[in-house]
């Protein structure tokens, strides 16, 4: 296995006088890292446009021509640099004055000459450990919108080739739905009234699908959302099994929030609920919790459970369960589900015990 390249922590060492630079580079040097030097604040600033990775700036305050604040100033005016972290040396004395006009410009840190080695060798592995953290955050970021483009993309493809055989079968179930046998018989006029409910109903999701993927996150639809007609509307799309059923714990809430969004992280959670379910009598309960910004919500069904070793691996893009020696799922349907929950600023997370069931829960953000 190819092993990962170590991260290169870059930091640019500022000073007038190349004895300091000298002894600063000598003092914190290390593996994985790069040190650059500038002797004035205009080489300074040009090092930063030129180098697009600097992680750490140790920047001296007392130089001719343009002293430190002047160039955090200009680092912190500039969309590309106001994120780099700043330490001011200065000989400086520790002065309130001198140390409040330093945070006002930009510094996360103070250091006074004489450096002391022990103190600074350690403030700058603090910010090497923050650099490189929020590095893989912004790496796993980028990975986690790159999946989601791809579901996104994945979902307008299905959406796109399922409405036009839907619109047919819509069609001739109205042709149907006309004959005179079906018409004369309550029974089965009735079926056929749930059933064409049934599937204008998929049709109208299938739309909001194609919708939802045509628009930015900005331009999506924030409505009023009733959480019981959501769930209620669903039971009798998903045509539940005779030997399964629906609790509702507690009233559900009244939402602001995307309607479609939450209606799909529910039909993956009823629907696996429905499919896996292995007791004689199934049982699917809904409820939830107020929890200030978020709402709890949670879908607990009396299934086969999890293995505490699946359940976090469960919510991974094309990870599948083993149920009974058998690899069960597409592995998309909880990874779609998380990453719905998580655009929102919420959490996923399942409690389970094998053989008795599973429940899952997410917090969904409350408009």
């Amino acid at each position: 296995m190819m092993q990962r390249k170590p991260k290169i922590f870059t930091i640019l060492l500022v000073d007038d006088k190349a004895e300091n630079l000298v002894s600063l580079e000598h003092m914190l040097e290390g593996e994985n890292r790069e040190i650059l030097t500038a002797t004035s604040g205009n080489e300074a600033l040009k090092t930063v446009l030129r180098y697009n990775d600097i992680g750490l700036i140790m920047l001296d305050v007392q130089m001719p021509d343009m002293d430190g604040y002047e160039v955090a100033r200009l680092l912190q005016a500039n969309p590309k640099t106001k994120q780099i972290s700043i330490i001011f040396v200065t000989a400086i004395n520790k002065d309130e004055q001198y140390v409040i006009r330093g945070f006002e410009e930009g510094a996360v840190d103070y250091l006074s000459k004489p450096l002391d080695t022990h103190v600074t060798r350690a403030k700058v592995n603090v910010f090497e450990k923050l650099y490189l953290y929020q590095q893989e955050l912004q790496a796993a970021m980028t990975e986690k919108e790159k999946v989601n483009k791809q579901l996104e993309r994945f979902m307008y493809v299905v959406a796109h080739d399922l409405k036009s055989p839907l619109s047919g079968a819509i069609g001739m179930l109205a042709l149907m739905n006309e004959d005179e046998r079906i018409q004369n018989a309550p029974d089965l006029k009735e079926y056929m009234k749930i059933v064409l409910g049934a599937t204008n109903h998929l049709t109208e999701m299938i739309t909001s699908m194609l919708d939802y993927t045509r628009q930015s996150e900005i331009e999506q639809t924030i409505e009023e959302v009733n959480v019981q007609e959501l769930v209620d509307q669903l039971a009798r799309l998903l045509f539940l099994p005779a030997h399964i059923r629906i609790d509702i714990a507690n009233a559900l809430p009244q939402l602001y929030t995307n309607k479609l969004k939450l209606q799909q992280v529910f039909q993956n959670l009823i629907s696996n609920a429905i499919k896996y379910n292995d007791k004689k009598e199934g049982i699917i309960t809904i409820g939830g919790a107020d929890q200030g910004e978020y709402y709890e919500f949670y879908v607990k069904d009396n299934g086969p459970g999890v293995a505490k070793r699946d359940t976090d691996r469960i919510f991974r893009l094309f990870e599948r369960v083993d149920v009974d020696g058998k690899e069960e799922g597409t592995g998309i349907g909880l990874n779609i589900f998380k990453l719905l929950v998580e655009e929102q600023g919420g959490k996923v997370w399942v409690d389970s015990q094998p053989g008795e069931g599973s429940t899952f829960y997410f917090l969904w953000r409350q408009r």
